[in-house]
């Protein structure tokens, strides 16, 4: 399997953040990409500035969805982390460009909580990118189907995940 580097935009196709991650298969969920502990997350907002991350993850990008999930192991307070994005668009076996709806949500390992963070941006971005009726009710219809697997532990939330980052 090869590498594929994950490119993130705002939907004036703007850079957001880029990663080369490495595509590990495909299921009925998704594609399926993993990144080590350490893997270099390039941010194109607030200055550029390169990090590496503190945890594995694995990130699934289901096709036509208009979301997707990155899975963080342990020891991350995090289980779960979800981007609301436009369909994803491959742009060659080793590019996927996901543009970036601001809405996230986010599952806590610790007592299962669900938040769902950054809605005043995306309120705000609503005016400022000029996202059409369409895209908002896609973008909240996501959200809101998001947050009931994720409080219901529906697959691929569940241990389907566990699969392929054992598999990293």
């Amino acid at each position: 399997m090869g590498d594929v580097d994950v490119v993130l935009r705002k939907y004036d196709e703007r850079p957001h953040r880029r990663t080369t991650t490495r595509h590990l298969g495909d299921d009925e969920y998704g594609t399926w990409l993993g990144s080590p502990s350490g893997t270099v997350v390039t941010y194109s907002y607030g200055g550029k500035r390169q990090e590496r991350t503190r945890h594995a993850a694995v990130r699934v990008i289901p096709p036509g969805a208009w979301w997707c999930a990155i899975f963080f192991a342990e020891p991350s307070t995090r289980d779960v982390y979800c981007d609301i994005i436009a369909p994803a668009r491959w742009e060659s076996p080793a590019e996927v460009t996901l543009v970036d709806l601001d809405l996230d949500l986010v599952r806590y390992r610790a007592d299962g909580r669900v938040e769902l963070h950054d809605a005043d941006e995306f309120r705000d971005n609503i005016d400022v990118y000029g996202y059409p009726g369409e895209v908002v009710e896609a973008a909240t219809a996501a959200a809101q189907e998001l947050r009931a697997a994720l409080l219901t532990n529906a697959e691929p939330f569940a241990t389907r995940w566990k699969t392929w980052l054992n598999r990293m």
